[in-house]
């Protein structure tokens, strides 16, 4: 089966689409303080947040979606350390790199302490 980007014709009650809202209203301290270095272009490419994609059966909820370069970043809190959470995230970049995109991780201290340095690998 073919994966590719699927968000416009999601469903308005698509529960991808409901997380995603929920999720923009919640954003950690990091998430924000990446959002506000990402919006209106600043890196000279658009970014979303909390952006819903479908990849055939699978619904995801990204943190910072980039179409162009087809990029996604994703900020990991302290969840990110369990292990059935690490073994789902793993599953889950791997579909996202199937579907050809790039994946860059940061722990929400890395946003917090070093920002440039977070800018910069972006």
């Amino acid at each position: 089966e073919g994966l590719g980007v699927r968000y416009k014709n999601m469903a308005r009650n698509s529960k991808a689409l409901k997380i995603a809202k929920i999720l923009r209203k919640k954003m950690t301290k990091a998430e924000v303080i990446l959002w506000q270095e990402l919006r209106n272009k600043k890196l000279g490419v658009k970014f979303r947040r909390q952006m819903p994609l479908v990849f055939g059966n699978y619904h995801f909820v990204v943190d910072f979606y980039c179409a162009k370069k087809k990029l996604i970043i994703e900020v990991d809190g302290s969840i990110h350390n369990d292990h059935e959470t690490k073994k789902y995230d793993l599953a889950r970049e791997e579909i996202l790199k199937t579907a050809g995109f790039n994946v860059i991780r940061f722990k929400n201290n890395e946003i917090l302490r070093n920002l440039k340095n977070v800018l910069e690998k972006i």
